[in-house]
């Protein structure tokens, strides 16, 4: 990593194992680094405070103060709340990780430690981090030149068109580095809750597999048997057509005519109900596919119907509101190269969205009855038949047109707190147009619902 500041990077390791201390300077070793080492959470803190380091790697389970306080004491000092954290952990659970991440913490590394990981992940907060500090140093530099030039009044007709060019510059600067951050901030999110609930639905789709297989392995044997104990039954009233009174009250007992009957009818239904959770299976696979370096094939399709299963739940009708019903206007459609991963979550975030509209609106009783919620999914060639279309429409709230404009920009929601987090719709539009060169517009009535139209080339650029 090229450094954008000519002083020495220092990074602080806090471990009480000295085992991962030798494999995380291991993997550090030959970047011109400084590496510091502290074996709890008390001399973690007592060493950040004199030696300030660049970054520091904190184990979360250490004997004595654990990470998670010794994180909160650093955010609490004025002199150390500024250094960036990095988690380890071996706890892959997304709570804990939340925890950590509303602590203060940048981000984590997963035990054991994969050497790739900790430099790129290591080099990447390093590269905010003193970016942060050149944004700050320009920041300090350009108020001292206006402060300077507004007290030198004799001069202020001179110098007034020298300091609106190097405002202009400066501004643009801080401008390119900030949208810097934001991109890798949206890019961070993207590719974490991505990864968790990608790993979240393939091995919920996996478990599912075995029972799958065992159900359909076992039930054609077990329709031959039940044909065979049927036809012995037959032979026994053919060869012995005089039975025990026993045996004619248990027949008529057990209803043998029905029972013939309805054994087909069982095992019919066991198989629909066999082929209904494969499908299901195939649909999370399909959803949770992670994507390559390159754009791949893929049929847009089963990504809008993966993304469906898995909301079918929240379509059912609640207390306040009546069922959603989904209405599929599918055209026939080439598959388009593309990352397909990346495009599941986007139409993931718009139907959560559209499922979203219907919840936060109070409905009466009347309204409840009469009110026919829908979301209408189509597909479609553009007309220049070298992109698709695609829409989704409800008939929920709307958007109003004051805030129309805003809806993509970073942090933006109109959700309650602790309900929205503004990056939703400013990841689709990452997705859709920075990483394929297609389009996201919208058009929404307040009270009648709202259109997403999604424009995505066919073939993916040579860019």
């Amino acid at each position: 990593m090229t450094s954008i500041s000519s002083k020495p990077i220092r990074i602080l390791l806090v471990d009480d194992n000295a085992m991962n201390l030798r494999v995380l300077s291991d993997a550090l070793h030959g970047n011109d680094w400084t590496t510091l080492v502290a074996t709890d959470g008390m001399s973690a803190i007592e060493q950040a405070k004199y030696a300030q380091p660049d970054l520091i790697l904190l184990d979360v389970m250490m004997s004595g103060i654990d990470g998670f306080e010794t994180c909160q004491r650093l955010k609490a000092q004025a002199d150390t709340q500024a250094i960036p954290v990095i988690f380890m952990t071996a706890l892959a659970d997304a709570v804990h990780k939340v925890r950590g991440l509303e602590m203060g913490a940048v981000d984590y590394i997963t035990k054991p430690f994969q050497q790739e990981e900790v430099l790129a992940r290591v080099k990447l907060h390093l590269r905010l981090s003193l970016l942060t500090q050149q944004l700050e140093s320009q920041n300090t530099l350009l108020t001292q030149e206006i402060s300077e030039k507004t007290v030198a009044e004799s001069r202020l007709q001179h110098l007034m068109q020298d300091l609106e060019n190097r405002v202009q510059q400066r501004t643009s600067e801080l401008s390119n580095s900030l949208r810097q951050l934001q991109q890798a901030q949206l890019q961070l999110v993207q590719s974490e809750k991505m990864s968790v609930l990608g790993n979240l639905i393939a091995g919920v789709a996996h478990e599912l597999n075995n029972p799958i297989n065992f159900l359909q392995g076992n039930l054609e044997p077990a329709k031959d048997y039940i044909d065979d104990l049927l036809r012995l039954i037959d032979l026994y009233q053919k060869t012995f057509p005089e039975s025990d009174q026993v045996i004619e009250d248990e027949i008529a007992n057990i209803d043998l005519d029905f029972l013939r009957q309805d054994l087909q009818k069982l095992l019919a239904s066991m198989a629909v109900g066999i082929d209904r959770i494969f499908n299901i299976s195939v649909s999370l696979r399909t959803f949770s596919r992670a994507d390559k370096e390159y754009k791949v094939p893929f049929n847009v399709h089963d990504g809008l119907n993966s993304t469906l299963l898995i909301l079918k739940h929240r379509l059912k009708e609640r207390e306040n509101r009546a069922e959603i019903h989904i209405q599929r206007c599918y055209q026939e459609i080439p598959e388009i190269e593309c990352f397909a991963g990346q495009l599941n979550q986007v139409f993931m975030n718009l139907l959560a969205n559209a499922i979203d509209a219907f919840d936060e609106v109070e409905l009466s009783c009347c309204d409840l009855d009469a009110q026919t919620n829908k979301i209408i999914v189509s597909t479609g060639l553009a007309e220049d038949n070298d992109n698709i279309l695609i829409t989704i429409e409800d008939n929920g709230a709307g958007i109003d047109e004051t805030i129309k404009p805003r809806i993509f920009d970073h942090l933006f929601t109109t959700k309650g707190v602790g309900r929205g987090t503004g990056l939703g719709l400013a990841i689709v539009r990452q997705i859709v147009v920075d990483k394929h060169g297609g389009s996201i517009d919208v058009a929404s009535t307040l009270g009648k619902g709202t259109c997403f139209i999604l424009m995505l080339p066919i073939k993916a650029s040579e860019a």
